[in-house]
């Protein structure tokens, strides 16, 4: 049965379906399954799920999904959003490494050594680990030696791997190139769960627990899962919180996780060198779950379990640079909230101090806010209250508490 969201569905609860089918790439096994990806623009409007004015983000023409939204209630879609119009095999386009590093304060050429950041994705990328070797050299990261990368099926073989899927493949590329971008030393572990089912990506989460990851990221969301996966005593786990603006689906809607939301980084205008606000693509807002001990005492507006906590850049118009070969042709730009949970991933990894941090707590913690830059402006539809879903001082839901100032918070 699809559980209520708070302020969610109206009278349309009875017969909407929310959640997501993944393909965007060349697996159709599933209901749904998209057709392989290309770089043909295409608009797409996507429902704003919990808001109660019934607004929507509509994707730009110059942006598509790779995973488009099914609404298939226990399947998830992945978050990567592709430009359309920004094609440069060879020559990298968007923010790479050292940008990054550089816009969020990080110590990435110090830190994270020994550190494991899982990702968790469905179906193959075949060509995962030669795509992460030419990305690294590109930008002058070191290359990975034993241990770096190490890429399981959901039983934790390395060999087996599910079939291969070029929407959720180029979702890998993002995923490990921007834990990669973030802290070049950690070791990072890739669990392809057989499908986009929650019930296979929920045991991958396990399973990357299982083979000891201190970090797990999830760049996908949806509606039908099971929270009991995503808990973790002493491992941080991540979750994106969707690109349909205003609304919040799963994994990211449980307490038990870090909800990711996304923002817009531009290059100059302020003492920090960069500007950032609210992305009107992110996902945010209130959860059918209790409200966590740690959320109390804050005005969230909601009663419940508010989204999200914290958050990094999204907006495929100051998106990233990303390697793909499979399905695609190189280097390409690419936004989405699939790129605010791994780099964040990297940045607990660069923190090494996951097992200290029980679920978004440190987060909610006063004395962590200073080493985080407090996002003000912008917003990801209409809500009421407007804390929920518009940027402003201290805690929001598209921003949360804001973005990384270094690693103090983490």
């Amino acid at each position: 049965m699809l559980r209520p969201y708070h302020k969610m569905f109206a009278a349309s609860v009875a017969t909407l379906a929310i959640s997501a089918c993944g393909g965007g790439g060349g697996n159709t096994s599933l209901p749904g399954a998209g057709s392989p990806g290309s770089l043909v623009p295409q608009s797409q409007t996507r429902s704003a799920l919990g808001s109660t004015v019934g607004t929507a983000y509509t994707l730009p023409s110059n942006v598509r999904s790779v995973c488009p939204d099914m609404h298939t209630f226990g399947i998830a879609h992945c978050l990567a959003l592709l430009r359309t119009d920004v094609v440069s095999p060879n020559v990298p386009s968007g923010y790479g490494p050292s940008s990054l590093q550089a816009a969020y304060n990080l110590p990435s050429s110090k830190d994270g050594a020994g550190q494991t950041v899982a990702i968790v994705d469905a179906y193959d990328q075949p060509d995962a680990a030669t795509d992460l070797a030419f990305y690294r050299k590109t930008f002058g990261l070191p290359a990975c030696g034993t241990g770096c990368f190490t890429k399981v099926n959901q039983e934790g073989q390395q060999k087996n791997y599910p079939s291969g899927d070029e929407g959720w493949g180029l979702e890998i590329s993002l995923d490990i190139e921007m834990v990669s971008a973030g802290c070049p030393k950690c070791n990072i572990l890739l669990v392809e769960a057989n499908s986009n089912s929650f019930s296979d990506l929920g045991a991958s989460v396990d399973e990357a627990v299982t083979l000891g990851a201190h970090v797990v990221s999830n760049s996908y969301s949806g509606s039908g899962g099971s929270q009991a996966p995503y808990d973790h005593s002493g491992v941080v786990i991540l979750a994106s919180a969707g690109d349909g603006g205003y609304g919040i689906g799963e994994p990211a809607g449980y307490p038990s996780v870090v909800a990711v939301g996304g923002t817009t980084l531009n290059k100059g205008g302020s003492g920090r060198g960069w500007t950032e606000t609210a992305w009107s693509g992110t996902g945010s807002g209130c959860a059918p779950y209790p409200q966590p001990a740690w959320q109390k005492g804050v005005d969230t507006g909601c009663s419940q379990r508010a989204a999200n906590d914290a958050s990094a850049v999204a907006d495929p118009d100051t998106g990233v640079a990303v390697y793909d070969t499979y399905g695609y042709g190189g280097f390409l730009v690419v936004g989405g909230t699939s790129v605010s949970s791994p780099f964040l991933g990297s940045v607990y990894g660069l923190a090494a101090n996951a097992s200290k941090q029980t679920f978004a707590k440190s987060l909610w913690q006063k004395k962590n806010r200073k080493y985080l830059y407090d996002i003000t402006s912008g917003s990801n539809g209409s809500c009421n209250p407007s804390v929920l879903c518009t940027a402003g001082k201290g805690w929001d839901g598209p921003t949360g508490w804001g973005t990384p100032d270094g690693i103090g918070a983490f």
